[in-house]
């Protein structure tokens, strides 16, 4: 009989064999819906491991903040050698970053200065409208490429950005006369001012307020501003002119960028305005503006008696500067992508440190013990200013 071959008691109710069928395929219902469950039970239970360790993976690569040492080797504990490999990977090109940021920054100022003053070349216009004409033919043949995308320039776009370009030429063009007359270590600590005006348009302008160790840092340097210009025994009153000048310009393009910036990306098409798209705009802007301002200040006549033209070293430098010009742009974008504002604004002070010592150096400055001590305090006051920003940053 079918019970004795399941082997069941031999005692059974008197079922019907209908009734007995249907309980037998209901108890295989049941089987299966439990391994159902089970399973979707185990699945959901990987899923959300899953998910855990990719948020993870998400935080640790998109962070704006420094990779904690502890961290890192609890990460290389659990995860094995693949993760081990990733943080060095992660580690390695903020350190490439940084130091691409900090070489191409300090060489740009050593290598204009180089030209202004060593090789006596007098027009800081030409050198700047060569400059931005190397990093317009550089950056549209990438962007042609397509290894970096740039937003193209229409006549909207223009209009909105025109302001903002002519105090960005302004600006450029007081630097290069200022580094003319001023030496290399004057000119850093005299840029602090610039964050003196700064502070205090966001204070009128955007009604943006300052903790007292910010304003202490601002003091500092607006001490160590005047006190170098005392003691500076290569005063000229020229270039602190064109300096002053050049921090006002510096400081407005700051405060203006801010508020064109949104209204820019209103008519792009993308919707959007990236690093590589401000570049190309400020330097294509430029060039015309910059050939108005040969003529201006009669630098055409210059340039058509200058015998620096005829020499192949000559150009070789200028061309250097434009694509030094140029990797300050694509490496301070790369050094704040891999770091975060808070290290790009510390290493920026301190790089102001070894390049006023190369400036010295390099272009046999005369210098006496107070005005190394006035560039040094104002050196001190730069770090000390970046670390009350960050204080602040993370306070608010």
């Amino acid at each position: 009989m079918y019970n004795a071959r399941r082997s069941t008691p031999s005692v059974l109710p008197a079922y019907s064999y209908k009734t007995r069928v249907g309980e037998l395929k209901s108890y295989e219902k049941l089987q299966k819906s439990s391994a159902k469950r089970l399973t979707r039970s185990g699945s959901s239970s990987v899923r959300r491991e899953v998910v855990s360790r990719s948020s993870f993976g998400m935080k640790a690569l998109n962070s704006n903040d420094q990779i904690d040492p502890e961290s890192v080797k609890l990460e290389e504990n659990r995860g094995g050698p693949v993760k081990s490999k990733k943080v060095s990977t992660i580690h390695n090109q903020a350190l490439l970053s940084g130091l691409a940021y900090c070489i191409s920054s300090c060489s740009m100022i050593l290598v204009n200065k180089f030209v202004l003053s060593s090789y006596d070349f007098n027009a800081g216009i030409s050198l700047m409208l060569y400059q931005n004409f190397v990093s317009v033919i550089v950056v549209s043949s990438l962007s042609f490429l397509g290894i970096i995308t740039t937003e193209p320039l229409t006549w909207r776009l223009i209009k909105v950005w025109l302001p903002v370009n002519v105090i960005f030429v302004g600006m450029l063009i007081t630097s290069m006369f200022s580094l003319k007359y001023i030496n290399v270590a004057m000119v850093t600590v005299l840029k602090n001012v610039t964050n003196v005006m700064t502070a205090v348009g966001e204070m009128y302008l955007f009604n943006k307020h300052h903790d007292n160790r910010v304003w202490a840092a601002l003091f500092l340097m607006i001490i160590s501003a005047i006190s170098g210009g005392i003691t500076d025994l290569s005063f000229h009153a020229i270039g602190y002119a064109w300096q002053f000048l050049n921090c006002l310009l510096t400081a407005s393009y700051s405060l203006t960028l801010r508020r064109v910036m949104d209204t820019a990306k209103q008519v792009t098409i993308s919707g959007d305005l990236n690093e590589f798209s401000m570049v190309l705009l400020n330097n294509a802007l430029s060039l015309p503006l910059g050939l108005l301002l040969l003529f201006v200040f009669n630098e055409v006549d210059y340039l058509s008696r200058t015998p620096l033209l005829r020499l192949p070293t000559f150009w070789l430098v200028l061309t250097l500067s434009g694509f030094l010009g140029l990797a300050i742009s694509f490496s301070s974008m790369w050094f704040l992508h891999q770091t975060g504002a808070t290290t790009y604004s510390l290493v920026g002070s301190l790089n102001k440190i070894p390049l006023s010592v190369a400036g010295i150096l390099l272009f046999k400055v005369p210098t006496s013990l107070e005005n190394s001590a006035s560039i040094f305090f104002g050196l001190l006051a730069g770090v000390f200013f970046a670390r009350a920003k960050i204080r602040e940053r993370s306070s608010s």
